[in-house]
């Protein structure tokens, strides 16, 4: 019995610091299997006609093939090719022999020669091109051998006559992902040759002129494969790619789209002739007017792919980009010759006209307007007709276009914002949304006017709650002019909250922003907002009123960086403001108002970020867990940390990361007690209860320190498994029993800790009995000291706020019980990672059932960064009740061994995790829960 225990708790133990284990030898054991090839051969052979063998190697390409097995399989597939004389067939074979090459650990170099045999016999076209596909299959499989690739290029080129456009467009395929961009072709086909590098583009840029637009298509693609594997392609393709801009085919001209565009960004200061003038342009320029007059193309996908493509153009040149958004075609956009140049030309012909002959002073030449065009004329106002397109598609993409343009160009911001606030009227929602999105990435080189702020709260009226949420947020970073547009903005945003009561925190928010960003606008409409007067008491408002906090709230900001505007509150606005700073810190800042009470002073960011490093500091100086005074110092340092998150909320996740982290080095200091180790387990069962508690708790802690908190390094990560090692070494000297711990990746950032004592000491566990291994637990346990937290840059609890149910109304729910009722659940998630994933929502009766629902993708939204929306439906159903009762809604955060925060980290099962009470196993709660009153009323007979 004794020697049982001692195996099974060095193999847990074994788990934890995973020590590496001597591997029996190996038993060579000799397995005969039926060959596959034999097997494929006698059912070929049975086949009777063409049809019964499709049939037979349908079958055999459903069965797996071991690497061994490969080439003789590929052999015997070879030897009934030959003598089949169904296309069909040998089509099949040559697919099979492309499959069989993908098979893992084997080399498809050992049948490169046997499938290349096959060119020199075959005649059909279909069945070519199918071998130029194994052949692509099989190079992709050893690109590191150059002579492979060689042969098959020149197989390629040998080919790239055939009349079946098929076989051309395998061929180019080859070339564009196997050819050398160092060592091109040589033009007689008899191998390749150093020589420049252009030969091989030119070769390839013979087939854009092709008959067949899907070869044509072919040989563009193929040139931009050799442009992404490093070939920088010559700017004489320019021209041509300029001419397949007018392609009969939409396929042909989606593609030189992409081609003219990586000849802009590889050339963008050469400069290029404009045709039958003598102007010149930057090639980036005339790039962007040819792209730009695609938008105008007959072909919706032609017209996204161009707009898509005018947003990556950020080298262009302002004026050329500005004529996107103005439909007038001004003076055919030719350059207008100087006073001095027209005088000139006018004194070298050497006379003036005397108007005796007929048209004397005609022009000498006769201009065609429509040839001389700097630009495009379909690139003028290009933007607005992709703006204006029937296709919802297009005007996805050029919204998206404009923002990337308008990004890197100020001017160019202000002068597409009109066209933008247009867009807030389109009839398509995922258009609308999509403009609000661009608009407030934006918004800090904007500054909107009265007429189109007017525009943009119109949304408001909107019946969808991501279009006004978006639009709230966007009001957020929004710059206005005056102080008439601030009022503008509040009537409204008040109107939104008395018809969508559900916006009032997103209002509240945005009204909060609206003052920090305009507070001399605010200041001369505080009389009027807070309806005070120079020499009359006015009434004092309803503190319930939504509308009044959101006054409140504008007002109170705006007054953060106005300290005169205090000087205009009466005596229950400074109330109302104590009791807001108190209910609603988040957004009622602290206030600066010498001798007024309840008024505080702004505090520090900087003071308390210094604080929080000298309380770390302060705890670093215990060197022993046991040492008097540890517990005390913990415990002030823990309350201390906790006050600061709730005074400081920038500094409120590493605070709490911090608090929590401590927390777990309390929880073992108090288990580490002597008491408990000097006495025997029968007297001390209450101290053994509270250490299997400590060590419980410790566990919930890291587990909630690692997927809680976003921002963590692997420093943090490394700390965070070190303690759980820690907790689970307590529960193997308490319980004789743990589970695994770290991964040896983490053990250079645990250096002389815990971990590497048990390292030092794991020869001697190996072989001491069990109870000497519990000793020498206890001993290193009680010895270990302090690991210092170091925190990372930036560290963020994950959080979540039920808005919907508030519970707060006491009027039950009621349904008939065995049938189903749908709750509406509108809640905002802050820093949580993956939430399509991990975010679930749990309803507990009271009769201790619990039901755990998990929300579809499509009920997040996304209205910033680092926030998520949640609007879902779950559905409640139980049997009859003799009255009502609450039940008890509460969020979430779900995590498994296999989701981690950083993908550099293995973690352990989640068996070890103690899951709260109420919670399931491998979630965390998080965010208060809300309490619902329902009634299941007994079925009517």
């Amino acid at each position: 019995m004794a020697a049982h225990l001692k195996k099974r708790v060095y193999e847990e133990f074994s788990k934890v610091v995973q020590l590496p284990q001597e591997e029996a030898p190996a038993k060579k054991l000799r397995l005969t299997k039926p060959s596959k090839s034999a097997a494929l051969h006698i059912d070929l052979c049975k086949a009777s006609n063409p049809t019964d063998a499709l049939q037979y190697l349908l079958h055999f390409a459903r069965s797996s093939v071991e690497a061994e097995s490969v080439e003789g399989v590929v052999r015997i597939l070879l030897e009934h090719y030959y003598k089949e004389q169904d296309n069909s067939v040998r089509l099949k074979i040559a697919s099979l022999i492309g499959l069989l090459s993908k098979t893992q650990n084997f080399n498809p170099e050992s049948i490169l020669d046997d499938t290349l045999n096959t060119f020199n016999t075959e005649k059909s076209h279909q069945v070519l091109a199918q071998l130029l596909d194994t052949l692509l299959v099989i190079g992709t499989q050893l690109p590191e051998s150059l002579i492979v690739r060689h042969r098959l290029i020149e197989v390629a080129y040998k080919h790239l006559s055939d009349t079946y456009f098929g076989v051309r467009n395998k061929c180019l395929q080859l070339l564009g992902c196997l050819g050398n961009v160092d060592t091109p072709l040589n033009k007689d086909g008899q191998g390749l040759v150093p020589a420049v590098i252009g030969d091989a583009q030119s070769l390839i840029s013979d087939y854009f002129a092709d008959q067949d637009p899907r070869v044509r298509t072919a040989a563009i693609k193929a040139m931009l494969q050799l442009h992404e594997r490093g070939l920088k392609i010559q700017q004489t393709i320019y021209d041509q790619a300029c001419q397949l801009l007018c392609d009969d085919y939409e396929q042909v001209r989606s593609a030189a789209v992409q081609m003219v565009w990586v000849l802009s960004q590889l050339y963008p200061e050469s400069i290029v002739p404009i045709p039958s003038s003598n102007e010149q342009v930057r090639l980036v320029d005339d790039s962007f007017g040819k792209i730009s007059h695609m938008v105008s193309d007959g072909s919706w996908v032609v017209r996204v792919q161009a707009a898509k493509t005018l947003g990556n153009m950020l080298q262009v040149s302002p004026h050329f980009l500005e004529q996107t958004l103005d439909k007038k075609l001004m003076s055919d956009l030719r350059r207008k010759r100087t006073a001095h140049e027209r005088a000139k030309e006018l004194y070298a012909s050497g006379e003036f006209s005397s108007g005796r002959k007929w048209a004397d002073d005609a022009p000498k030449e006769k201009v065609d307007t429509s040839a001389v065009n700097l630009i495009a004329s379909g690139a003028c106002g290009a933007f607005v007709h992709g703006l204006e397109d029937e296709m919802y598609e297009v005007r996805i993409a050029a919204v998206d276009a404009l923002s990337a343009l308008a990004q890197s160009s100020a001017s160019f911001a202000e002068k597409c914002l009109d066209f933008l606030v247009d867009m807030f009227n389109d009839e398509i929602e995922e258009v609308r949304l999509q403009s609000i999105h661009v608009l407030r990435q934006i918004s800090t080189n904007i500054t909107l006017r009265e007429d189109q702020l007017d525009t943009v709260l119109a949304v408001l009226e909107d019946s969808s709650r991501d279009i006004r949420e978006a639009l709230h947020e966007l009001l957020c970073f929004t710059n206005v002019s005056t102080k008439e547009c601030i009022q503008l903005a509040l009537l409204e945003l008040l109107k939104n909250l008395t018809k969508y009561p559900t916006d009032r925190n997103s209002v509240w928010k945005c009204l909060k922003f609206l003052g920090c960003r305009h507070p001399t606008l605010v200041l001369p409409l505080v009389p009027e907002l807070l309806s005070t007067h120079p020499y009359f008491h006015t009434p004092e408002p309803d503190m319930d009123d939504p509308a009044y906090i959101a006054v409140l709230v504008l007002v109170f900001n705006a007054a953060q960086s106005c300290p005169t505007m205090t000087a205009l509150f009466s005596d229950h606005t400074f109330r109302h403001y104590t009791y807001l700073r108190d209910s609603l810190s988040h957004l009622v800042p602290p206030l600066r108002a010498p001798g007024v009470s309840g008024i505080e002073g702004s505090g520090s960011v900087e003071s308390a970020q210094l604080f929080l490093q000298q309380s770390l500091s302060r705890i670093s100086t215990i060197h022993n867990l046991q040492d008097p005074g540890a517990q005390d110092l913990l415990n002030f340092t823990i309350r201390d940390l906790q006050r600061l998150g709730e005074l400081q909320t920038e500094l409120a996740g590493a605070a709490d990361f911090s608090a929590t982290y401590l927390r777990c080095q309390l929880l073992l200091t108090k288990a580490l007690q002597e008491k408990l180790w000097t006495m025997a387990v029968p007297l001390c069962l209450k101290h053994n209860a509270m250490a299997t508690a400590a060590a419980k708790q410790m566990l919930e802690e890291t587990y909630k320190l690692e997927f809680l908190y976003s921002g963590l390094e692997n420093r943090q990560v490394a700390t965070i498994h070190h303690v759980r090692l820690q907790a689970k070494a307590l529960q193997l000297v308490l319980t004789a029993r743990t589970r695994r711990g770290l991964f040896v990746v983490e053990l250079p950032h645990l250096q002389e800790s815990f971990v590497g004592k048990l390292l030092d000491l794991s020869p001697k566990l190996s072989a001491c009995k069990p109870g000497e291994l519990v000793k020498i637990l206890q001993t290193t346990l009680r010895q270990s000291g302090f690991l210092n937290l170091q925190l990372p840059k930036q560290v963020q609890r994950a959080s979540a706020t039920i808005i919907e149910p508030t519970g707060e109304s006491d009027n039950p729910l009621r349904f008939t019980s065995g049938l189903v009722v749908a709750l509406d659940i509108d809640a905002t998630l802050e820093h949580v990672q993956d939430p399509h994933n991990t975010v679930k929502v749990q309803v507990l009766y009271p009769d201790g059932q619990s039901h755990v629902i998990q929300p579809k993708p499509g009920d997040f939204r996304s209205p910033g960064p680092h926030r998520h929306r949640l609007i879902t439906q779950v559905y409640l159903s139980h049997s009859a009740w003799t009255e009502a009762c609450q039940i008890e809604v509460r969020l979430l955060l779900a995590y498994s061994s296999s989701r981690l925060c950083k993908a550099v980290w293995s973690d352990s099962s989640t068996e070890g995790l103690q899951p709260a009470e109420g919670a399931t196993e491998g979630t965390i709660p998080f965010g208060k829960p809300v309490k619902v009153f329902i009634m299941p009323k007994p079925a009517r007979r």
